[in-house]
């Protein structure tokens, strides 16, 4: 299994480089292209590379030009929200009590095979559960490969979909799973943990021994891959990734943020305070203060696993969400 994952890494690293010089005339021609033309182009590179010809024809073939695919990419919606307009939409009390219940229900799972290999803190796991699929209930049906050939084929960042798509054809090759249930969001995002295919190469990983990576269907390689994403950007265990504070009006705006670190001595210094009013217990730790709606909003103190977090994601919004979440739940 070893030798396959090593296998599949280099496959997937040769390929994503591979082929920009034919995309560029399929690219610029758009959906008047010629999509055979082009699925065929794919079909010889990717097998020039590497890859079998049975796995990356059964893969094609699945694939026409997907116009729902498109119209998802061309439109969609901007959001202004605020922090505290986002807040109330995702951490509601129905998804804090459905995460309260798939822990209990999974938290065997996720302590005795998942966390003893990664020093992870279970409440950012099963916040980025939460948040990405629903606990796993809302995984999107669109077929990867045949939204992934659609988006590079279509134009809109082709070289980025064009890379993904040649790292899912390098998946399939080895055998994780079948095309036909390779599904994920109109833009490629695969399974419970919703990992793109480049970080599927990168961090998925078969916790149950079954010799197959599955974020699609087991719920211990879905815990292990978003444990292993976390760890590998950075996680620290035994560190929270930040708490909600208590920020005096008078701070300028200009004084926070992520960038603007401080140890807790100095915060303290400048009226931030832990909620109830007490001082913080480790002065010499640094963080962060984000206050998202200004002056009269929620703040929080940020420390480096939320950075981990924002790798998943690289939202503040998503970030204090998972770990707020995480800590209702966890």
């Amino acid at each position: 299994m070893l030798l396959r994952r090593r296998l599949l890494h280099a496959a997937a690293a040769s390929l994503a480089g591979a082929g920009a010089a034919w995309l560029v005339p399929a690219r610029a021609a758009g959906m008047g292209g010629d999509y055979a033309a082009f699925l065929a182009a794919v079909r010889r590179d990717a097998i020039r590379q590497g890859l079998t010809a049975d796995a990356v024809t059964r893969a094609l073939a699945l694939s026409a030009p997907n116009m729902q695919v498109i119209q998802r990419d061309r439109n969609q919606p901007e959001f202004h929200l605020t922090w505290a307009q986002y807040r109330d939409r995702v951490l509601t009390p129905r998804k804090i009590a459905d995460g309260r219940a798939a822990f209990a229900q999974q938290r065997g799972i996720l302590e005795q095979q998942v966390l003893t290999r990664y020093d992870v803190a279970p409440g950012a796991v099963m916040g980025i559960w939460g948040l990405e699929s629903g606990y796993g209930a809302m995984t999107g049906k669109f077929a990867v490969v045949d939204a992934l050939c659609t988006l590079a084929f279509e134009g809109r960042r082709a070289k980025f979909f064009h890379d993904e798509l040649f790292h899912a054809l390098a998946i399939l090759n080895a055998g994780d799973i079948a095309p036909e249930f390779m599904t994920g969001s109109y833009a490629g995002a695969m399974g419970q943990p919703q990992f793109m295919p480049s970080a599927y190469v990168k961090y998925a990983v078969d916790i149950d021994g079954d010799g197959r990576r599955d974020i699609w269907h087991s719920i211990p390689d879905v815990f292990g891959s978003i444990a292993n994403y976390l760890a590998g950007s950075g996680w620290v265990g035994g560190e929270s990734w930040g708490q909600q504070v208590v920020v005096p009006d008078t701070v300028a705006q200009s004084t926070l943020g992520r960038a603007q670190t401080r140890t807790l001595a100095e915060w303290m210094a400048m009226g931030v305070r832990q909620v109830g009013g007490a001082p913080f217990d480790r002065p010499t730790d640094t963080g962060a203060v984000l206050r998202p709606d200004g002056p009269g909003g929620e703040a929080f103190m940020v420390y480096r696993n939320f950075a981990a977090i924002r790798r998943y994601n690289p939202s503040d919004f998503y970030a204090l969400a998972v770990g707020l979440l995480g800590n209702e739940i966890a």
